[in-house]
């Protein structure tokens, strides 16, 4: 069970009958407002209250990697484009939604909604 607090901390409950044993996985220093896993759930996307995307992969027990950084609009959601996980699409507040390739952040695509866009 993955889950996050307030903190910006990413926490991993490892549930086994009546027994749990609780990890810290990440530390982003920003309150995180989703967690999105991938169809094959090895990589997991954490999206920010300041709209920075984060990926984080469990079976490496690394750190949060920042993917994306809000610039003039917050990232509001993001999501995996499936099958697979290598890219995901993002919206922002502004109403621009892009295509992003996971493994260096670069932008694929963008289409501008003409609309604000609300949760």
């Amino acid at each position: 069970l993955y889950f996050s607090a307030q903190e910006g901390i990413l926490f991993f409950y490892h549930i086994k009958g009546l027994q749990y044993e609780m990890k810290i996985c990440a530390h982003i220093l920003q309150p995180i407002s989703s967690l999105i896993f991938s169809p094959d759930y090895t990589v997991l996307l954490l999206v920010t209250d300041q709209g920075t995307v984060y990926t984080y992969k469990p079976a490496l027990n690394g750190e949060a990697v920042k993917l994306l950084d809000a610039c003039s609009s917050c990232f509001l959601a993001a999501d995996f484009l499936t099958p697979g996980n290598k890219y995901c699409v993002s919206v922002t507040i502004s109403g621009e939604a892009q295509v992003w390739f996971l493994e260096d952040g670069t932008c694929l695509s963008k289409l501008n909604l003409d609309i604000e866009v609300h949760v």
